[in-house]
């Protein structure tokens, strides 16, 4: 009787050891997890506190020419504008053919959107008339869409900065604020 016994109370002391080992390692995990995330705040925390030193570069870059503040604003993530689609008739080569065509426009500056959108109204009428006066058979190849596009580009800027004539009387058109059209949908039917 004495053997059966004992292990009745071995199997009796099993159990708690286990749960302790069970408690031990999600105690561990729960620790590790814990002190994981306190680093990582540390660090992300870390990295947006300035220095005092770092204040005097700021001081300094300010003080910089115009022509260095220029080359920080192209290390700017870029600013996009979508504009609602167009639909437009294209001129008849076959038939009826339409033209449905979603833009993105690529702006240097984020300050430029408000006067982008100032001037939608005439800047959809243009990009209207210009899509409605192209036949199907020049917009289908790759290089046709990319003149579209740069021809794009050139009517809004146009708009947003119209052209000036310069001392000999030739016409100067400014950059403007508009770097790149994207097609972000183009559909010929």
């Amino acid at each position: 009787m004495a053997k059966d016994a004992k292990p009745a109370e071995e199997g009796a002391e099993a159990p708690p050891k286990k749960r302790k080992k069970l408690l031990i390692i999600i105690l561990a995990a729960v620790l590790v997890l814990v002190l994981g995330g306190g680093g990582a705040a540390y660090m992300l925390l870390k990295k947006s506190d300035h220095p005092e030193d770092g204040d005097e570069e700021v001081a300094e870059e300010s003080a910089k020419p115009k022509k260095k503040d220029k080359k920080k604003d192209h290390a700017a993530p870029p600013v996009f504008v979508n504009l609602e689609p167009f639909t437009v008739n294209l001129v008849p080569e076959t038939g009826d053919q339409y033209l449905q065509v979603a833009l993105s426009l690529e702006l240097e500056d984020a300050t430029e959107e408000a006067g982008l959108k100032a001037q939608m109204p005439k800047i959809r009428n243009n990009l209207t008339l210009l899509l409605s006066s192209k036949k199907a058979s020049e917009l289908l190849p790759k290089e046709g869409k990319e003149h579209l596009a740069e021809t794009l580009k050139d009517e809004i800027n146009s708009v947003i900065e119209p052209p000036k004539k310069n001392k000999k009387g030739e016409v100067t058109v400014p950059e403007g604020p508009v770097k790149s059209v994207l097609f972000t949908s183009f559909i010929i039917q």
